[in-house]
């Protein structure tokens, strides 16, 4: 799961430069890479559904506590 955790984040963190890119100058990194407006959609998928699974720990850190969150541990009372 830490490997998911890492590999989500960071598609989230490329996700959101890319959107600051497109902000601030108009540009779109992720469709002028990916060329295709087909590939470019499935890529904003991706990071739309990494940004669904890191929605997890999100949720559970309200109620485990952030670290034990990310280490998908759960306490029992």
């Amino acid at each position: 799961m830490r490997i998911m955790n890492l590999v989500t984040l960071a598609l989230i963190i490329l996700g959101g430069l890319n959107f600051l890119s497109m902000g601030v100058t108009g540009y779109d990194i992720i469709g002028t890479v990916l060329g295709g407006a087909m590939l470019a959609r499935l890529a904003y998928l991706i990071v739309g559904l990494a940004a669904i699974w890191q929605l997890m720990p999100g949720f559970q850190s309200f109620t485990v506590g952030e670290v034990d969150a990310e280490r998908h541990i759960h306490h029992h009372p």
